[in-house]
């Protein structure tokens, strides 16, 4: 099971794929499920990062253990979904962002498998942290479907789940953010240190606070999402098809083995 797409806000149903089965993994870090299934005769998992009724808020995802779990069933593609708010007035609600850049503005949350607990202390490179493959796949696709899509741009993750002030919306942008979310990292960077290729379709959902004259509602974000979920699904599982006959990029360079895999 070389692919898998991580399912976002408004994104819990895997109805692409065929042949359905549920894994419960039990990772180091907690118990992850996860569904599988067939897409164009590649076998593909699906797990949502909320939870089936968005019962998980995004400070409280157990990234490590949905990470780990993906290494260990063998994964070596992800596709994520996510829906941000924005602070670029070039970007409009409905388009879709390949981020290739992220700042990280979180403040409670295990950032590393290598924290010095379970094996030495890791540092691995992430001057480019999302995959060039998937990225260029997804682009493709994009144009392709006659989709609003931009082909890079600088992910500012804030903690939630309280959505940013004004201000925090201005500081995302003078620091040279698009777009805002609450979910992109730590995952991107455990990708990277498990030596998976990672990129992430970025829904913007709503233009950041400060910047549309209306309060923000999850509602109103989950609106936006349910209104492209066939695109973004299309989008999502015909890259990793895509990316299945390519040429292999270097994200894998810089995995290290997992704490918990070396004994498996």
């Amino acid at each position: 099971m070389q692919y898998a797409v991580i399912g976002g806000t408004g994104v819990y149903d895997p109805g692409f794929l065929s042949s359905v089965q549920e894994i419960e993994v039990q990772t180091p870090y907690g118990k992850t499920e996860l569904i599988a299934g067939i897409y164009k005769q590649l076998e593909i998992a699906f797990v949502s990062r909320h939870g089936k009724s968005h019962s998980v808020p995004p400070h409280r995802v157990n990234y490590r253990a949905l990470m780990w779990a993906l290494k260990y069933l063998g994964v070596q593609y992800v596709v994520a979904t996510n829906a941000v708010g924005t602070c670029n007035p070039n970007l409009q609600v409905g388009d879709y962002v390949l981020v290739d850049q992220f700042i990280d503005l979180t403040k409670s949350r295990t950032l590393t498998f290598f924290d010095g607990d379970q094996g030495p202390v890791v540092h691995v490179d992430v001057t480019y942290p999302y995959c060039p493959t998937l990225r260029e796949a997804l682009l493709l696709l994009g144009r392709q479907m006659g989709v609003a899509i931009h082909g890079q741009g600088c992910y500012a993750c804030f903690e939630g789940p309280r959505y940013e002030t004004a201000a925090e919306v201005r500081m995302a942008a003078m620091l040279g953010g698009d777009v805002l979310g609450m979910t992109g990292v730590p995952e991107v960077v455990l990708a990277r240190e498990a030596g998976i290729c990672y990129a992430s379709i970025c829904i913007v959902t709503n233009m950041g606070a400060g910047l549309a004259g209306n309060t923000l509602s999850h509602i109103e974000v989950s609106k936006v999402v349910n209104e492209r979920m066939n695109s973004v699904r299309r989008l999502a599982v015909d890259s990793l098809v895509l990316a299945s006959e390519k040429a292999s990029c270097r994200c894998s360079e810089s995995g290290v083995s997992l704490p918990g895999l070396q004994e498996i």
